[in-house]
């Protein structure tokens, strides 16, 4: 049975991964450098002179994020360039500044889009055209970048947040934002469309005119969150007719589908770690782990998910060149070090050495586990979807974050393993750490806002990678090599994410 399942699993995998690939079918991609500034460049087939189409990723993004924009407009005769912002990525610059403050991030950021601008005029096959595009944080850089600068023919702000737009500036805007976006978005999308629409805009309708540079529309992409509209077939649409709109261009070919691409791939992977469990070598000769029943289970859930965000409210949390990083860690940290005093007081019986064990072994797992998370997963994830392989400068990042989610993970897998443990109780537990994030962005909302983006992250990664350490434990009997392993592709998966910054 599991043979035929990993077979499955494997044709998923390698089905998924050349459709991915036939995304770039007939373009010409290259890799720069401006300054120090990673630039991807797609070219259309064609030799026939481009407009260029500058393409910023948002918060914590990458130029990878951005790719079914550049692929769908390249197929379509664009030339499209992608970039990492500062801190961002690949790019080894951090940010400097506060980013409560905002100037003089947002400062750098634009000089950084406007050196990268320059050298997208000079790319052979420009006919000098050019149009801009940025999500998220990036939609306020792209729109007050078009302002300076008028010879940019349309501008695309995806989940847009701008104060500085006007009636007229920047030239023929776009606001694209996903239905399931918070309710600001898509107020801040009709506030900016009824300057020109003059208190009349509803979402779907062009108001203004391109020739003149007025045109302004709301697209509300369905079924789709703040992460989920860069994927969307609605968003990638809207981009590309109004973008042959503003430049008179004609067609209507390739549009990125990756999403369902990318869910089979991951599927695939998840899936494929059950029958490749098996092969872990069993490390202890019983099942080990605390087994609480629900109440005492919940006492040690509860007690840190309340307590954690509590004590660290007004801790000084800013430690690490990467922000929120340093947050995150002490988190991890904290809560999976009161987590592990429940258990010791709820479970006093409880003793690592009283059950036999090979360390070995568990060693062996716990390489082969993290392994599988972080090389097999994390080549797909850089090569379709975000930066996960680590400059440099990020690599002491990852072991300092280490040190907060390996207290956390040990602990919490002890806490929801062994052969009394209660069904659900591993989601239980998961669900009181990101109740606590939710407590921790409450008491401190300016500084800890941005984890309200990464919470469907954290949670996607919370059921995928739970899978696989329970079917690791299931297969070595023992809750430390899945704890190793998640420890690790957590923070890995921190550090590789949130910016660099010097404050």
């Amino acid at each position: 049975m599991k043979l035929f399942i990993g077979l499955v699993a494997a044709t998923a995998i390698l089905i998924g991964l050349y459709q991915l690939h036939l995304g770039t079918a007939g373009l010409s991609v290259t890799r720069n450098t401006v300054g120090e500034t990673p630039v991807t460049i797609f070219r259309p087939q064609s030799t026939a002179p481009a407009p260029v189409v500058l393409i910023a990723h948002g918060f914590a993004g990458s130029q990878q994020l951005m790719q079914p924009f550049a692929e769908t407009l390249a197929r379509n005769g664009y030339m499209a360039l992608t970039f990492d912002f500062l801190g961002h990525g690949r790019n080894p610059t951090p940010m400097r500044g506060d980013v409560t403050e905002g100037k003089t991030i947002t400062a750098a950021l634009l000089a950084e889009l406007t050196d990268v601008a320059a050298a997208a005029r000079k790319l052979p096959g420009s006919d000098g055209r050019l149009a801009a595009l940025g999500h998220s944080m990036a939609s306020d850089i792209v729109v007050r970048f078009a302002q300076a600068n008028p010879d940019v023919a349309a501008t695309v702000a995806v989940s847009v947040f701008s104060p500085v737009v006007t009636a007229t500036s920047p030239r023929n805007l776009l606001v694209v934002v996903g239905a399931l976006e918070p309710a600001m978005l898509r107020n801040e999308g009709l506030r900016i469309v009824n300057l020109t629409a003059g208190g009349t805009a509803s979402a779907g309708e062009t108001y203004g005119d391109f020739l003149d540079g007025t045109a302004r529309k709301l697209a509300l992409a369905r079924g789709v969150e703040h992460i989920g509209v860069l994927y969307s077939h609605d968003t990638m649409v809207e981009t590309l007719r109004w973008l042959n709109a503003a430049l008179g261009k004609q067609g209507e070919g390739f549009i990125d589908n990756r999403g369902r691409w990318l869910a089979l791939v991951f599927l695939g992977m998840i899936t494929l770690a059950w029958p490749l469990s098996s092969l872990l070598p069993a490390a202890s000769p019983m099942p080990a782990g605390a087994g609480l029943g629900w109440k005492p289970l919940l006492i040690a859930a509860v007690t840190p998910a309340l307590l954690t965000p509590l004590m660290l409210w007004k801790m000084p949390t800013d430690f690490l060149s990467i922000l929120l990083g340093d947050y995150l860690t002490l988190h991890f940290l904290l809560y999976g070090v009161l987590t592990g005093i429940a258990l010791l007081y709820l479970h006093s019986d409880l003793s690592p050495g009283a059950m036999p064990v090979s360390w070995k072994r568990i060693a062996i797992a716990a390489v082969a586990v993290s392994a599988y998370n972080i090389v097999a997963f994390g080549f797909i994830i850089d090569t379709y979807v975000f930066s996960f392989l680590p400059i440099p400068a990020r690599l002491p990042l990852i072991a300092a974050i280490a040190c907060g989610t390996l207290p956390y993970f040990v602990a919490d897998e002890w806490l929801t393993r062994g052969k009394h443990a209660r069904r659900g109780a591993y989601t239980a537990t998961k669900f009181c750490f990101l109740l606590s994030l939710a407590i921790a962005v409450a008491l401190n909302p300016m500084k800890l806002f941005f984890l309200v983006i990464i919470v469907p992250a954290i949670l996607l990664l919370f059921m995928a990678f739970g899978l696989i350490s329970r079917w690791s434990y299931a297969a070595t009997r023992h809750p430390l090599p899945g704890a190793l392993a998640n420890a690790a592709v957590f923070a890995w998966g921190i550090g590789v994410t949130f910016p660099m910054i010097v404050r």
